[in-house]
């Protein structure tokens, strides 16, 4: 049965979640997972994970949410294979990082972080020596790139077209953890963990 990770933009009122459920039981769907993104200013972001009987009825899944009054889907995720518990990842993460040494260190901070995110990469640069001092995923841009990038973010914001990536600085090292996600950009609860995890080195 193919499982899909469907954010969905909805009202924070009593109900909306269950009318958007209702909808994804109409096409014989069924949830089985919910996490709360972030809520604030009358909306909630969630990430529903749905198993859904036929590939083909994506769209019709789709169109049954796109029903419910004050609903929109920002993307949706393909599972290669159900989702672990998030708890539990966190806690291997954890785990490896506090038992990791030396330079080993950097390596699993960049795994855990494209891990517990979903991200497409995750890399570790030094912004002022210039150089990418782990990463993991593909697709990584050169050093130099990375590392302007981050200095501007440092300086300026984070540029409305780059919005798919995003930056936590490691407190005692002056480096930066930069993740990158094509379908959609990390927000709330999502940056917290990205800010904790750097806080952890």
């Amino acid at each position: 049965m193919p499982a899909y990770v469907i954010r969905v933009w909805l009202p924070d009122r009593p109900g909306a979640l269950g009318a958007v459920a209702s909808r994804v039981g109409a096409v014989r769907a069924d949830v089985i997972g919910i996490d709360i993104i972030e809520r604030g200013a009358g909306r909630a972001v969630d990430d529903l994970v749905i198993d859904l009987p036929d590939g083909e009825l994506v769209d019709l899944l789709l169109a049954e949410i796109g029903e419910v009054e004050g609903v929109d889907v920002e993307h949706l995720r393909p599972l290669e294979s159900a989702p672990p518990d998030p708890a539990v990842t966190a806690l291997h993460c954890a785990r490896a990082l506090h038992a990791a040494v030396d330079d080993e260190v950097f390596a699993q901070l960049v795994s855990a972080a494209k891990l517990l995110l979903g991200a497409d990469w995750a890399a570790l640069v030094d912004p002022t020596g210039g150089r990418l001092v782990a990463s993991d995923g593909g697709d990584v841009p050169d050093e130099s790139w990375l590392c302007a990038f981050v200095l501007g973010v440092t300086v300026q914001g984070a540029p409305a077209d780059l919005a798919d990536l995003a930056v936590a600085k490691l407190p005692a090292s002056g480096h930066a953890l930069v993740v990158a996600r094509a379908d959609s950009p990390l927000r709330g609860r999502e940056q917290d963990v990205l800010e904790a995890l750097a806080e952890m080195v």
